[in-house]
């Protein structure tokens, strides 16, 4: 399920940001984009990650910066140095100016950043930007059940539209057996020509072979047997998109048995109808934890 989630704070120094970002996937995948060296706090944040999401590409990302800019700090050696340099050339030259002291911290060496221990700051940073991926974590969840109920009237919609097509099948399908008759006939009729000694148990034989295939009631029975479990699922709402991604599966499988052996145009069509139906309800579970 697609969901966006973003949060920040300061710690330490450090102003920190999360944005979680998660997109539809059968399975779960989890990319996490950290900064250099905070790398070690990645399998904590991803076991948390997979307790509470099932589905999706999920990609955490963190930035860093700094709240205010380095310290500046004076060489005390090198600006000893260069003052007696400075010093030593005023006496020599007769006239010239004092050193100034801006002129003195411009040279270079002399005043340089305080030099900042990233381990220092992961130290202390580190609580505070694990309890905000928690929060951000806990956001994407309520964003992802929010698409969730959104969906749900489309779901049902859809499987609505799946057994209305069903019993228009049923209704079709109940003259299947008086064509299948005059079909059984009509081939017994030529076998008799081509074999007038055609055993009676290999009639009887073809006769139950046409009859099977043209008896789809049992395609039909499943299928209202499918509709109510997905139902059921849609109701449930916690951790089924798996379930139904195997539920399209056996919806699909009673489709395609039942447009193979549709007697008539008419039913092809409604089972053709039901097929696309299907296609869209299975691309609308493909959103579900």
């Amino acid at each position: 399920m697609t969901g966006f989630a973003r949060t920040e704070g300061s710690a330490g120094g450090l102003v920190w940001a999360w944005e979680l970002r998660s997109v539809n996937g059968r399975g779960l995948d989890l990319r996490f984009r950290l900064p250099p060296g905070w790398d070690p706090l990645e399998p904590a944040l991803r076991e948390a990650a997979g307790k509470v999401l099932k589905r999706g590409n999920v990609t955490s990302s963190l930035t860093l910066k700094r709240e205010t800019e380095a310290r500046l700090s004076v060489d005390s050696v090198a600006l000893e140095q260069a003052l007696a340099l400075a010093l030593d050339l005023h006496r020599r030259i007769a006239g010239s100016p004092v050193p100034r002291a801006e002129a003195l911290l411009s040279l270079p060496g002399v005043l340089h950043a305080a030099s900042v221990d990233p381990a220092e700051e992961r130290a202390v940073a580190s609580g505070p930007v694990r309890a905000g991926f928690a929060e951000a974590l806990t956001g994407l969840v309520m964003a992802r059940q929010a698409e969730g109920t959104r969906l749900a009237p489309t779901l049902n919609g859809l499987l609505d539209e799946i057994a209305a097509l069903r019993t228009r099948a049923a209704a079709e399908a109940a003259d299947q057996p008086a064509v299948q008759r005059t079909r059984v006939m009509e081939n017994l009729t030529a076998l008799l020509r081509e074999a007038p000694s055609l055993p009676e148990e290999r009639i009887a034989q073809e006769v139950a072979l046409l009859a099977a295939r043209s008896d789809v009631r049992e395609e039909l029975d499943r299928l209202d047997s499918h509709i109510a479990a997905a139902h059921g699922l849609i109701d449930e709402a916690v951790n089924v998109g798996r379930r139904l991604d195997f539920l399209m599966q056996e919806f699909n499988r009673e489709a395609n048995t039942l447009c193979s052996k549709s007697a008539s145009a008419a039913l092809t069509a409604t089972g053709l109808k039901i097929k696309a139906a299907i296609e869209q309800l299975r691309e609308q579970v493909q959103n579900i934890e």
